[in-house]
Parts: structure tokens; C-alpha cells; sequence
């Protein structure tokens, strides 16, 4: 009781902010919605029934702003999900901006991939499924951007690590990377929050009339935390008898860049990062903790361009391990492509939406229709499937999660 309590007094203020920054003449918009999603399994359970208030408060004077998102999500099982996914204060000053709070941070070019997006970290609760907007997550930090004609360059200081937030091993979305025997133990997984362990970013970008780019460098953690694993052998039977796996957090240094320009219609992006040291999964049973530290790039090429009206985008993903060894679960070079295709009709009425990820190891595929209606000023009803092809990789391991969805959605 107390618990739920609580719950509707967080929502109460949330609502009370909402309404004393409205009536002070601050721009309010946001969006309810109905999401709910069925599993085409034999039996069609619902994968989600979800319910959304989602606001965004603003206020932009000559020298000063400030921006508050709170949101809610309402589950079938009645349980409540809410916070501030941004709140933070803007100062404008001549040739510099400053950002300070809780704040999403959206680097580089590519669709449906994180690349140099690096710098918030992801909630991965439902997978690649919700809006991008949703899985990225506010990060408390500082942020400075200091502009000089076409040329700006961009600070950003994090002191406190906040990592990827996965599904509950209940979950239909929990990735299958330990067998079901295995111990976690997470009690190494924190990282305390201190000077020395903040994170800090920089990147330089160029926009000009036909060609962009972007130049990205971090200090940071890795959001993802390696798998470190302790084996208990059976000496008798030499057969493993128990596994415990302690998750940690290690650090990363990071550096790459992001370009995109058009040519003859055409937009061709790259977009690529190095990371230094990063830890891997071996399948080695001799190796100490189960891990190895390599280095690691993470790269694409994408073409966006238009074919009889319609908007078609595709990108070549690949993923290489420097000094390879065979032990490793991760392959030396991971190759996953997307396509996008997608028009309007009805003068704008209906968009139609295709997009698909594809990964060349496994031929598996996550295929995501979409039909978006609008059926009056700020309502569109949605429908739409996430079907998953193949039995292992990425895509693959989710083989029993296809479902349909349906969303009624009123933006204000």
C-alpha cells in the first residue's frame, strides 16, 4: 500500500510541475498512448500491454531555458514505471552553449545502430523495439558547445556511470548468453561515483553546404559489462559443475567520426569507431575468468536516396576483432546490413514503413512492418509486426517472439 502510495505522489507532482510551468507560460506538448502487442505463438499471449503519458516542458528565453520530461508507463499488471527521462538548464551565451542535467546526447549518422552514440546509455528491456527516444537514456552530466562559424566543438563531463539496463531473466527479451545453471553474481558490477571514475567526451563537427562531418573522442566505461566467470570442475568426472559469473564494468577509450554528403541525390554516410581494449566472451574452459581484451572497430557505410516517391535508406554494417584468436565466441568479423523503405499516401494520410535488420553469420533477420494512419489532428493509430528469422545470433535467439502490435497514439 505504502509502496503504491508513493508511486501516485511521484506522478501527482510530476503532474503539478507540468501544470505550474504550463501556466507560466512554458510550451507543454507530449503524447498518450496504447501499445499493446501480441505474440503469434500458438495460444497469442501478449508480449505488452503498456499505457504512456509522455510530456516535455519548455522555456527559451534570450539568455536561459529549461527543458523537464517526465513520463509514465501504466503495464497491464498494474505495475508503474515513471521518472525524468531529461531535466536540465540551458545558458546561451555569444559563441558558447551550456547544458547542464539530466539530458540525452545523440551523436553520429546512422539509423538503428549505436555507433558514436555512445554517450547515453541504452535501457535494452524490450530489445531494438521501442522508439530510439525511449531506449536511450537521460545521463546527468555537462555539456559545452563552443561554436565557431561552421566549426563547433562539444564537451561533455559525466560524473556518474550509470551501464545498459537488460531485461529480468524472466524475460521473453533476456539475451540468451548463459545457460540457465549459471550464478550471477553482481556484486562487483557498481562503479563508484567519484571524480576519478567520471567519464568525459569530445567531438568536432564541420557542417557546410555539402558535406558534414563529425569527430568523436571518450574516456568512459564500457555501458556493457564483461562476463567474468568462475568455473567449478568436477576433477573426477572432468565435467563443469557449477558456474558463477560476476559481470564488471571496465574502462574504455574511444575514438571516431561520422561523415555524410550528397551526391547526384544521393546522401552516402560512414560512420566508425575504435575502442581500445575491450573485453570479450571466450569459450576456452582453460581461460582464467572466461574473458580477453582486444581491440575493436565498429563501422558502416550507408546510402539514403529516393525511388518513385518513396524514401529508401540501406546501410553495410560490419564489426572487426583485432588479433583474432579462435577461443573467442565473438567472430572476427560480424557483417549485419539494414533496409529501410518507406511512403506516404493519401495525401500524408498513411505511411507505410519497412525496415529490416539482417545478419550475413546467421542469416537471422528482425523484419518491422509498419502501417501509420492518421485519423484525426494529432491521432494516428499504428499497426505493425516484429518478426524474427533464423534460430541463433543477434536476431535469431528471439526465433519464438514474433508478434503483431496495435498503438493509438494522440500527440498535443
Amino acid at each position: 500500500m505504502m509502496k503504491r502510495l508513493k508511486k501516485i505522489t511521484v506522478i501527482v507532482a510530476l503532474l503539478l510541475i507540468t501544470l505550474m510551468s504550463y501556466s507560466q507560460s512554458s510550451e507543454l506538448h507530449g503524447y498518450l498512448r496504447n501499445y499493446t502487442g501480441v505474440l503469434l505463438e500458438e495460444g497469442g499471449d501478449y508480449s505488452i500491454i503498456q499505457n504512456t503519458l509522455d510530456l516535455d516542458i519548455e522555456n527559451t528565453g534570450m539568455n536561459m531555458g529549461f527543458k523537464a520530461n517526465p513520463y509514465v508507463y501504466h503495464y497491464a499488471n498494474d505495475r508503474l514505471d515513471y521518472g525524468l527521462r531529461e531535466a536540465y538548464i540551458d545558458l546561451f551565451f555569444d559563441n558558447m552553449d551550456i547544458r547542464l542535467g539530466k539530458q540525452q546526447i545523440i551523436w553520429g549518422n546512422s539509423n538503428g545502430v549505436f555507433i558514436t552514440d555512445v554517450v547515453s546509455p541504452k535501457n535494452m528491456q524490450e530489445f531494438l523495439l521501442p522508439e530510439f527516444d525511449e531506449i536511450r537514456m537521460g545521463i546527468t552530466s555537462l555539456k559545452l558547445d563552443y561554436y565557431m562559424g561552421n566549426n563547433t566543438f562539444e564537451l561533455v563531463l559525466i560524473p556518474e556511470f550509470v551501464s545498459t539496463q537488460y531485461p529480468d531473466r524472466e524475460s521473453i527479451w533476456f539475451p540468451n548468453q548463459l545457460p540457465d545453471y549459471a550464478h550471477i553474481d553482481e556484486s562487483q558490477k557498481d562503479i563508484n561515483t567519484s571524480l576519478e571514475n567520471s567519464e568525459a567526451f569530445f567531438k568536432y563537427s564541420l557542417l557546410s553546404s555539402n558535406f558534414d562531418l563529425e569527430l568523436m573522442g571518450g574516456y568512459t566505461w564500457d555501458d556493457d559489462p564483461a562476463m567474468h566467470m568462475e568455473r567449478f570442475i568436477d576433477l573426477q568426472n572432468q565435467t563443469l559443475d557449477s558456474l558463477a559469473v560476476h559481470p564488471q564494468h571496465h574502462r574504455l577509450s574511444i575514438a571516431g567520426g561520422s561523415f555524410s554528403t550528397e551526391i547526384s541525390g544521393v546522401v552516402i554516410r560512414g560512420e566508425g569507431a575504435f575502442y581500445d581494449d575491450k573485453y570479450f566472451q571466450v569459450k576456452d574452459m582453460t581461460n582464467p575468468d572466461g574473458t580477453i581484451e582486444k581491440d575493436y572497430a565498429h563501422y558502416l557505410l550507408g546510402l539514403d536516396f529516393v525511388v518513385g516517391g518513396a524514401n529508401v535508406s540501406t546501410q553495410f554494417i560490419q564489426e572487426t576483432v583485432f588479433d583474432y584468436e579462435e577461443t573467442m565466441q565473438q567472430e572476427e568479423f560480424t557483417y549485419t546490413m539494414t533496409f529501410l523503405v518507406k511512403d506516404d499516401f493519401f495525401n500524408n494520410k498513411l505511411t507505410l514503413e519497412y525496415f529490416m535488420y539482417y545478419g550475413f553469420e546467421n542469416h537471422d533477420a528482425l523484419i518491422r512492418p509498419t502501417a501509420t494512419y492518421e485519423v484525426a489532428s494529432g491521432v494516428n493509430l499504428i499497426a505493425g509486426a516484429n518478426l524474427f528469422t533464423g534460430t541463433e545470433g543477434r536476431f535469431g535467439q528471439y526465433n519464438e517472439n514474433d508478434m503483431v502490435y496495435f498503438k493509438l497514439r494522440y500527440d498535443f
